[in-house]
């Protein structure tokens, strides 16, 4: 959970891309989609494949 989010910010930071995170528990669910396009862009798949690369600690 915290420990997943707290990997995901700075690699978002880095991108200049935020997901939406919703922690609760026992889950987190990251949403990603571009506000300003309305839906999806290359952006969000770039971002996704990152956070899919995360081991878990």
């Amino acid at each position: 959970g915290v420990q997943l989010i707290n990997q995901i910010a700075p690699i978002a930071e880095a991108e200049g891309h935020h997901p939406d995170l919703h922690l609760t528990y026992g889950s987190l669910r990251v949403d990603l989609w571009t506000h300003a396009a309305g839906g999806l862009t290359e952006n969000d798949f770039v971002l996704a494949a990152k956070i899919d690369q995360i081991q878990p600690t």
